[in-house]
């Protein structure tokens, strides 16, 4: 399989990435990029060191100076990008992964990201092909800490949190490398959990995604009386929320609570929400004078989507959340803020499980997938039996509107899997549809 991915660069090391597959990349980034500069940083897991020496030796073989950002969260390098007006960096992660995991996050100038169609499959044919003699000069290497301007830059998007008991769950990943910092100056009392940096992930997963990692955050939670939990991924781009009676909340609804406040400073903007989202998030938008707009699944879509509108914000069914006055680019520390000043700006008078209680009047499935021997012939299966019209009927896979419920069916990237989405008006209806659905796809 290979370790050139839609989004990124993945693998099990050193099984599939080894140091040197990695100084190679290196060599190939140095021909992609064509940049004299670029930006490095990585993550806590063990294999990173040696992979970001050999990295930055193929870089600078290749010509291009290295700007070494040190141990950093995923958001850390788009800021780097940014803010230095670099020309593109690359962040040493496998974001979720288990720690025998490794690879590379790339962006180009302004945080842009570079995905399989917009220069990962170029890279790829570098690679396979192998290195061209180095350069007559090689690369410098230089050092920077942007913690303290990355500090301030992020405090500088919120007005006035108030006191608030806080549980937070850096799942030993690369969210604990700030967190205390980020958080404490702002008056918050702060419950850890795993905030050591540990790439082996000894307590759980880092992928807060998944419900059984959460049970830690929710018992924390109730256990502590917090007024909410925050739980972020091994990379810290995404984080995921808990309500202060332990309950989880649903990523579109955290979409739709930041979308919110933010149509209350700037009227009529532009927000976009993955089509696995619930239908209560256009129709709240619309509500507050916004302009809802339905996208693909991805990062590397979302953000290109984001600037093709100049939409103000947008919102992932996966905890990804993205903002136009961070480079566009997705902060699992900064949607973190933004709840916490809307928690503590009517906590006292309304809890986070108040705030959001207005939102959940639909049934939802969940994602649901499904193992199948062809996901496209599955896929024309619905097709045909839900015919339609809707123009984004086949913006990502399958989506059908129907009668009081509608469905998005995707294939997985990776895997022989298919992904149900599925809302209806009802707990019946919803029951209902995807078990005949699901019937459908797995006949197939």
């Amino acid at each position: 399989m290979s370790i050139f991915k839609a989004y990124d660069i993945r693998g099990l090391v050193p099984q599939q990435l080894s140091v040197s597959g990695a100084q190679r990349i290196g060599r190939a980034l140095a021909e992609l990029y064509q940049a004299p500069l670029l930006a490095v940083g990585r993550d806590m897991r063990e294999s990173g060191p040696a992979l970001r020496e050999a990295l930055i030796e193929g870089l600078r073989q290749g010509g291009v100076d290295v700007l070494d950002i040190g141990l950093v969260d995923t958001p850390r390098v788009y800021f780097a990008v940014g803010r230095l007006k670099l020309p593109g960096g690359v962040m040493i992660t496998a974001s979720h992964n288990p720690g025998e995991y490794n690879g590379f996050k790339l962006c180009r100038e302004e945080a842009i990201p570079i995905s399989y169609d917009s220069g990962i499959q170029e890279l790829e044919k570098l690679f396979e092909r192998g290195p061209r003699d180095p350069a007559e000069r090689p690369g410098l290497l230089m050092q920077v800490d942007l913690n303290s301007a990355y500090l301030e830059y992020l405090r500088g998007f919120v007005d006035r949190i108030e006191p608030l008991k806080v549980a937070i769950d850096c799942g030993n990943g690369m969210g604990g490398s700030l967190a205390r910092e980020l958080f404490e100056p702002l008056g918050l009392e702060i419950v850890p959990l795993f905030f050591e940096l540990d790439g082996r992930f000894p307590n759980h997963e880092a992928n807060p995604l998944e419900a059984k990692n959460m049970r830690w955050l929710q018992e924390a939670v109730l256990a502590e009386r917090c007024d909410l939990g925050i739980a972020f991924d091994g990379d810290a781009d995404r984080v995921m929320f808990v309500d202060e009676r332990g309950e989880l909340i649903p990523s579109d609804m955290i979409t739709l609570l930041i979308a919110a406040n933010l149509l209350e400073r700037e009227p009529g903007a532009t927000i976009l929400y993955d089509l696995r989202s619930s239908q209560v998030v256009p129709e709240e938008i619309r509500a507050r004078g916004g302009q809802p707009l339905r996208c693909r699944v991805g990062h590397a879509f979302i953000k290109k989507r984001m600037r093709e509108v100049e939409a103000a914000f947008a919102g992932e069914l996966s905890g990804h959340y993205y903002f136009r006055d961070n480079y566009y680019a997705d902060s699992g520390y900064l949607a973190a803020l933004k709840v916490l000043e809307i928690v503590s700006r009517a906590h006292r008078s309304a809890p986070l499980s108040q705030q959001i209680e207005p939102y959940r009047r639909y049934a939802a499935s969940g994602e649901i997938n499904s193992k199948v021997t062809d996901p496209d012939r599955a896929l024309a299966a619905l097709d045909a039996r839900f015919p339609g019209s809707n123009p984004d009927r086949h913006l990502d896979g399958l989506l059908v509107q129907g009668e009081g419920w509608w469905f998005n069916v995707r294939k997985s990237n990776t895997e022989p899997l298919v992904r149900l989405n599925l809302e209806a008006r009802d707990p019946t209806t919803m029951e209902r549809m995807r078990d005949q659905i699901l019937d459908l796809i797995r006949s197939t």
